[in-house]
């Protein structure tokens, strides 16, 4: 058998290694390797007299008359692989993938320990960037081809449940989204009509009540809102969920106002002469301004900030914190400072509170004001540290916002571009019936993972290859039952 050699110089500390990495060329020694002896270049140093297969599974080629290894990775990523052995840890340059990092690391045989936690930190927010987007290709595939395996009733209720919550995913369902939105903008619009006396008519008793044409048309809105309730509880997956959730809340309580007065009318004009039924009458058709959050569901931007505004609570408790630690300091001030003025208009700390809000805030109503100097000097300061108050959680707020935006674009650009290059794919003969592995670049390598979705259907998404580029892909089909499963397989 056939044996290939390193050239040697000297003791094995001393003895150089060179390595060919993407077609750059170092120079490396042996006591510097020998510092971490479970990695793939210290067991060059200890392959002297090795058979070319062993030699073979170290490296992708070697030259044994230079003595010369050939490894066909990324030259940027070595380069940060390296600096372990001189520095005892690993930073990501910037523009090196992490997720392409990490896979150069596993090759390489190093631990992620030995990643710097900064590099940490950006390793986490791809992994759930990619379980993010993996999430929504299957959401997106799982809404457009359901679920094959279903038969009878449970198809046509899967088939139901896209038609009402799914707008993308028919041209039927896109149109029942544009009417509901239509329907929502016109019954806003008849409830605040409604209440223009120009507009309203005399009823029986002498009583101002709504026009007939407006109630038939509140009708109307009442009863789709109703049918597209039911229809929707009804092919809902999880009626539990459903029912709890709280765009779902809203609907039932838009709804149930416009039942509970027809309840009480039908009982009789007695009933309907009690001041408490009248009292309750009013308050739940004042309910009915819920319905304009359902504006919500369709669109995309109010989503947004709604989710912006979750992930401000931090910033908006300490606006929240300021502005009572404010109001309750000069309210106090103020009542000390004016309680002795004859005309006073600060008779209590707590009806103070009022002053000290609409001053921090600079409304300024001034129905209540101060009149002594003192009392002027407080209020001066009140409003300036107002806006002080108010200004300096502004900026993390509007950052948050910013940033969450921009993440959502970017990932419903990235989910929208995984399913047209399966689409081009299949439209080649390249997938299968079901969807099969596709490939996109991300870094300097490419991903691809089938995920087994929660209808037992086989959904694409994207998972890493090697950064040669050279295919990865398992030799059986892998299944999972979750993004994070998902995830945990191409970190």
């Amino acid at each position: 058998m056939k044996m290939w050699s390193i050239p040697e110089r000297g003791s094995s500390e001393e003895t150089e290694i060179v390595v060919n990495i993407g077609g750059v060329k170092q120079v490396l020694y042996g006591d510097v390797l020998n510092r971490y002896p479970d990695t793939r270049l210290a067991e060059l140093v200890d392959c002297l007299l090795k058979p070319s297969e062993e030699i073979s599974l170290l490296c992708d080629d070697y030259d044994p008359d230079t003595g010369e290894f050939y490894f066909d990775r990324d030259p940027d990523a070595f380069k940060c692989i390296i600096e372990l052995y001189y520095y005892g840890e690993i930073h990501v340059k910037r523009g090196i993938c992490p997720i392409c990092f990490m896979k150069e690391m596993e090759f390489w045989k190093i631990d992620s320990d030995f990643l710097d936690e900064c590099c940490k930190c950006q390793l986490k927010e791809v992994e759930d960037e990619l379980a993010e987007i993996a999430e929504k290709v299957r959401t997106i595939l799982v809404d457009r081809e359901g679920d094959p395996s279903a038969e009878g009733c449970q198809r046509f209720q899967m088939w139901l449940w896209r038609l009402m919550e799914k707008p993308d995913s028919s041209l039927p369902a896109h149109v029942i989204a544009i009417v509901s939105f239509i329907f929502i903008l016109i019954s806003s619009v008849v409830m605040c009509v409604g209440t223009i006396p120009d507009l309203q008519v005399e009823d029986a008793e002498g009583n101002l009540v709504e026009h007939p044409t407006l109630e038939v048309i509140e009708t109307v809105c009442i009863g789709w809102f109703t049918v597209e309730y039911v229809l929707r509880l009804i092919s809902a997956p999880n009626k539990v969920k459903f029912i709890l959730a709280f765009m779902n809340i809203v609907d039932f309580m838009a709804i149930m106002p416009f039942y509970v007065v027809l309840i009480l009318t039908s009982f009789g004009a007695g009933v309907m002469e009690l001041a408490n039924v009248q009292q309750a009458v009013q308050a739940l058709r004042i309910m009915r301004i819920a319905r304009i959050f359902k504006l919500a569901r369709h669109s995309s931007g109010l989503q947004t900030l709604t989710s912006a505004l979750k992930s401000s609570f931090k910033e908006l408790g300490l606006l929240l914190m300021y502005m009572g630690v404010g109001v309750f300091l000069f309210s106090a001030l103020g009542y000390t400072m004016e309680q002795n003025h004859p005309d006073t208009l600060f008779t209590s700390i707590p009806q103070s509170f009022w002053w000290a809000v609409i001053t921090m805030t600079t409304v300024g109503y001034g129905d209540v004001y101060p009149k002594t100097t003192l009392g002027r000097c407080n209020a001066a300061i009140s409003f300036l540290c107002g806006v002080i108050a108010i200004a300096l959680p502004i900026h993390p707020i509007i950052n948050n916002f910013v940033l969450f935006y921009n993440k959502q674009q970017v990932l419903e650009t990235a989910a929208k571009h995984e399913i047209e290059l399966m689409a081009r794919r299949s439209d080649d003969g390249e997938l299968a019936a079901s969807p099969g592995a596709h490939r996109h670049v991300c870094g300097a390598g490419a991903w691809d993972v089938t995920v087994h979705s929660s209808c037992h259907s086989e959904t694409s998404v994207p998972l890493l290859k090697g950064p040669t580029g050279a295919a990865q892909t398992p030799s059986v089909d892998t299944s999972f039952e979750s993004t994070a499963e998902a995830t945990e397989y191409f970190i």
